[in-house]
């Protein structure tokens, strides 16, 4: 699919295809590299999944739009994007369709969502949305959203420690640092607390 779309895009005479990545992480290292306008941004990658490379994307880069590309259309994953800062949201089933449209809309800062998602739990979200939206999910920095991703996933702290290159013991502090700053005080409180700021997903 990738494929057919960089050609469709390629198919635009003022719109180029200036790099892709096949996962959060690399997306962020590679708009180090490259000065990107527009950036498709799947949600479901392993490791970082989309939700979370908007929100650090847009963190770094905050002039640059994201156009939100998933075969998710149910509203909570809708509302994780949007709520982390994506201008649009395409349906792969409508990508051939909605896409050049999609980031058209963006590039003149408008908001484009595919007919079957602009349904009323969206239309309500957007009313309240002048722009990104500010969640508690902000108080936590970068590491911590990994931290708390990991935790949600089901990894325990020698396996966050692991993947994270930190210790253990470290992991557990930022652990606990999480608790006190969203004031929850358990892991399933965590992982709730995760699916619904959209950092992670039973789906993905």
């Amino acid at each position: 699919m990738r494929d057919g779309l960089k050609a469709l895009i390629r198919e635009e005479p003022d719109l180029e295809v200036v790099g892709e990545a096949s996962t959060g992480q690399a997306v962020l290292a590679l708009l180090e590299q490259l000065h990107a306008h527009v950036v498709i941004m799947d949600i479901s990658m392993p490791g970082m999944n989309g939700i979370e490379a908007t929100r650090r994307l847009l963190e770094i880069r905050p002039a640059c739009k994201v156009v939100a590309l998933s075969g998710h259309l149910e509203s909570a994953m809708v509302r994780g994007m949007l709520k982390a800062g994506a201008s649009a949201y395409v349906a792969k089933c409508t990508a051939y369709k909605d896409l050049v449209r999609a980031i058209r809309t963006v590039l003149e800062d408008k908001i484009f969502l595919s007919a079957d998602i602009a349904g009323t739990v969206v239309d309500g979200f957007l009313r309240h949305k002048p722009g990104r939206a500010k969640t508690s999910v902000a108080v936590l920095s970068p590491r911590e959203r990994e931290v708390l991703q990991l935790l949600a996933q089901g990894h325990c702290s020698r396996e966050i420690g692991t993947k994270l290159s930190i210790s253990p013991r470290t992991a557990e502090g930022v652990r606990s640092k999480i608790m006190l700053k969203l004031n929850l005080h358990s892991v399933p409180d965590l992982t709730k607390y995760a699916i619904q700021e959209g950092l992670t997903s039973p789906h993905f």
